[in-house]
């Protein structure tokens, strides 16, 4: 019963959030703050869905008890067998209900629900891995358009044969990095190619990467740890120069994204004779520094995830093998096989994306454990 008690702890803190939630987003005030509004909204439809799991939990517990209660209270054998059904189904019921509220509490990732690039290359195989790099674009766009979803193709390098050396594409809706981050990877096709004339299977290989898009770049300052100084300023400019405090000396704690150390950034301005005037220039000088410094943090840090998604295509490195003689297509990850290869290549993914959820809600539920 512990543990029940653990997890009723959990909601009931999440309980009070919903209720917050509820009365933020119909707020005048976040409602006119889009990009508030819109992550609230997102907050409230997750939490609403742990609430209604909650609901369902409770009275799952509820009807276990009063059926105890009826067995151990009543006399009546009719009503006693109705109580031990009861008690049955409710019994099955719980860790059902109890797995899908732990899986519903483990932190989601945020980049879950964002759009993605896709870059398919063809890896070992010439020819051949170009023809089978344009079936994996063949079978991603049969998927995304069956989810509804938008695919524009942003770059391409057609093989000489047909397929693709190279095919970049973005693609567009709903929870899509969440759904095909698995994805990413060597696949492997074995197969006997349309141009071999001896009839002997060939093995060759494609990479696909899966990027969530970035999110637009930004400088965060929290302006209430710059320290301000008024100093007077010397040189020329007449006589209010050397009388009047309108130099402006600022230093800021930044924590340098590189080293994780943090440095204080010094910076003076004594442009203008005019106090706020200095202190708008050197509050722009900051952001800029730190623009440069921390935006090219940005790119590199894109730059280093896209690399370590797009491997060499060496094809040892595979996390899928499609087998065209057997018509099967194994996920060497959880072990996962199907034998409709060509259903498969058809976009009907969903399955194989679905156990791959649960292996890593698996994983997830180790990590958190409640």
């Amino acid at each position: 019963m512990s543990e029940n008690n653990n997890i009723l702890e959990k909601l009931e803190g999440l309980e009070s959030r919903f209720e917050e939630v509820s009365l933020l987003i119909t707020d005048p005030n976040v409602i006119e703050d889009q990009p508030r509004y819109v992550k609230l909204t997102k907050e409230y439809k997750d939490l609403g869905d742990i609430m209604e799991a909650k609901k369902r939990y409770v009275s799952c517990l509820n009807s276990i008890a009063e059926a105890k209660d009826l067995l151990a209270n009543e006399s009546d054998p009719e009503m006693k067998e109705m109580a031990r059904e009861e008690l049955s189904s409710n019994e099955n019921l719980r860790p059902k209900l109890e797995e899908e509220i732990k899986i519903a509490l483990v932190p989601k990732d945020p980049e879950d629900e964002k759009n993605v690039q896709m870059e398919i290359r063809a890896g070992a195989g010439g020819d051949e891995a170009a023809l089978f790099a344009g079936d994996l674009f063949s079978m991603y766009k049969r998927f995304c358009e069956s989810k509804g979803w938008t695919v524009s193709v942003t770059n391409v390098s057609e093989g000489a044969v047909g397929g693709f050396k190279e095919i970049d594409f973005a693609v567009n809706g709903t929870d899509v990095y969440g759904t095909l981050k698995y994805e990413s990877g060597v696949h492997r096709v074995q197969r006997v190619p349309a141009t071999e004339t001896q009839g002997r299977m060939h093995t060759s290989a494609a990479t696909v990467a899966v990027l969530p898009e970035a999110d637009k770049f930004e400088v965060n300052i929290n302006e209430g740890d710059i320290k301000w100084d008024t100093f007077r300023s010397s040189g020329a400019g007449g006589q209010n120069v050397n009388k009047v405090e309108s130099g402006v000396r600022l230093r800021y704690p930044w924590k340098n994204p590189n080293t994780g150390e943090t440095e204080e950034i010094l910076i003076e301005c004594t442009e203008t004779r005019d106090q706020p005037k200095n202190k708008e220039r050197a509050l722009s000088r900051l952001y800029t520094f730190i623009h440069d410094r921390e935006h090219q943090k940005y790119i590199d840090d894109i730059a280093s995830r896209r690399k370590s998604l797009v491997s060499t295509g060496d094809r040892s490195a595979k996390i899928r093998t499609y087998n065209f003689p057997q018509g099967r297509v194994t996920d060497h990850r959880i072990g996962y096989t199907t034998h409709d290869l060509h259903g498969f290549l058809n976009g009907d993914i969903q399955s194989l994306i679905d156990a791959l959820v649960v292996a890593e809600n698996a994983e997830k539920l180790k990590e958190n454990e409640l």
